[in-house]
């Protein structure tokens, strides 16, 4: 699959948070627009910023190569307020692309962070790239709060495989979590999508992370799960029978199933307040 590459200027970099991250965040971050993981499932393919853009979801990405310049200055501004500044990084895109390898713009907002950090950082992401920046984030953790969040919908690579075949594997991403977790930085599994997984989960991730985030289809695709239907997702579940686990109250089985292994103050359920404890 090709995908083109376009470096841009982008007008800003920090968006007032609304909608469904407005419970705990006051910005959102996206290094870059587009992405290169192409995961079936993804929301932002019923968005405006891919429904009147021709070429499909997980063919384009564009790097904003003044994000980091931005950043500086709108935090800045934004200080002069005295209020709160908790940034969600990313809302619409995963801020570690493969391209980010050789674009360093998630890194160098990072490096600007150091010397004006926000309150609260909480990174989003499912590449075990961001394992490259322990160092920058050890350090900013020393100066604001931050969660790294890796997004690990299942434990079977046969089910990733059906729904983000180009997405980084499963198990590189566990690894990944599980260095994060060592080297200090507070952790979190985000289990978002919920997708099938074996009965053994909750035990792959003992020991490497803090919180655990529980979404699905329904309650987390920001239409009540209209986007999810658009984008065919009850139609894939049936394919690979998999209809069982495509249900409204599917977040409800699951948070059971792990409150057996883990303590509830670690779980948290789609839209309930970010950790910022």
């Amino acid at each position: 699959m090709g995908i083109e590459i376009k470096e841009i200027l982008a007008k800003k970099i920090l968006t007032e948070a609304k909608g469904y991250l407005d419970v705990g965040f006051t910005h959102s971050l996206n290094p870059y627009s587009g992405c290169a993981f192409s995961c079936r499932y993804c929301y932002v393919r019923e968005m405006p910023i891919q429904r009147f853009k021709e070429i499909p979801w997980g063919e384009w990405v564009d790097i904003k190569i003044n994000a980091a310049e931005n950043y500086r200055n709108e935090i800045i501004r934004l200080r002069k307020k005295n209020k709160p500044i908790n940034i969600f990084m990313s809302s619409a895109t995963d801020p570690y692309q493969p391209i980010e390898r050789k674009a360093n713009i998630g890194r160098g907002i990072l490096e600007v962070m150091i010397d004006n950090p926000p309150d609260f950082l909480w990174i989003q992401t499912r590449s075990p790239l961001i394992t490259r920046d322990i160092d920058l984030l050890v350090t900013l953790q020393n100066k604001c709060k931050v969660l790294v969040s890796m997004t690990v919908e299942t434990d079977r690579e046969d089910i990733k495989q059906i729904f983000a075949p180009f997405a980084p594997g499963i198990n590189v991403r566990l690894k990944a979590l599980k260095e994060i977790h060592d080297a200090g930085i507070t952790t979190q599994a985000s289990i978002s999508p919920v997708l099938p997984f074996t009965p053994d989960f909750p035990k792959v991730l003992d020991g490497m992370v803090d919180h655990l985030w529980i979404d699905t289809l329904t309650i987390g695709d920001g239409a009540e799960g209209r986007r999810s239907e658009r984008l065919g997702m009850p139609a894939l579940f049936k394919e690979h029978d998999l209809s069982k686990w495509y249900r409204k109250d599917i977040h409800v089985m699951v948070e059971k199933y792990f409150t057996k292994y883990f303590p509830n103050k670690m779980i948290r359920v789609s839209k309930q307040e970010a950790f910022l404890e």
